[in-house]
């Protein structure tokens, strides 16, 4: 029995991780922000928060850089890829953190901090690939539109999770529940 928990698990994150590439994808298709190049609503964010929530911070982390690393090179590139990736853990790391107090923090507040961080994240690796101290003057806006569209990441993941009790039932539990 625990073998078919298992196996479901394995193909629900999956599903979460093909979701969120679709996501990714659609998002390559929309026009950039004119005022602001480089921002993205993140909405394939969406699914790592759900699935942080539902399952726990190590499945998280593995559908999250799946995703990174499957979309950069399916849409993006490899030098895509660093950048992606430092926004991708630091998000990630902080979102867990603040997870951990989940009795403080509602997922609009987690989405919100990954948004901010995953920006954080990307700028530092911008300002050290190219040692230019002007682009921490972009940081603002950044930081206003990972706040921004973290909060609509969040938002959805609230929404969703109380739909979503029976992925705790199928797989056994949460991450919360243990």
């Amino acid at each position: 029995m625990k073998k078919h928990k298992t196996l479901i698990k394995i193909a629900y994150l999956g599903m979460f991780l093909a979701f969120a590439m679709i996501i990714a994808f659609v998002e390559t298709l929309l026009p950039v922000f004119p005022y602001a190049p480089g921002v993205k609503l993140g909405l394939a964010n969406c699914f790592i928060v759900l699935v942080l929530y539902l399952y726990g911070p190590g499945e998280a982390a593995i559908v999250n850089i799946s995703r990174v690393i499957l979309c950069s090179l399916l849409f993006s590139g490899l030098y895509a890829l660093m950048y992606s990736m430092a926004g991708a853990v630091l998000s990630l790391l902080v979102m867990t953190l603040f997870y951990r107090r989940r009795k403080t923090f509602s997922p609009i507040g987690i989405g919100m901090l990954g948004g901010m961080f995953h920006n954080i994240g990307q700028i530092a690796v911008a300002f050290f690939v190219t040692h230019t101290v002007g682009l921490l003057g972009y940081l603002p806006v950044l930081i206003a539109s990972g706040l921004i569209t973290g909060a609509l990441v969040g938002l959805f993941a609230k929404l969703m999770l109380p739909r979503m009790e029976h992925f705790l039932r199928i797989d056994g539990g949460s991450e919360k529940e243990k």
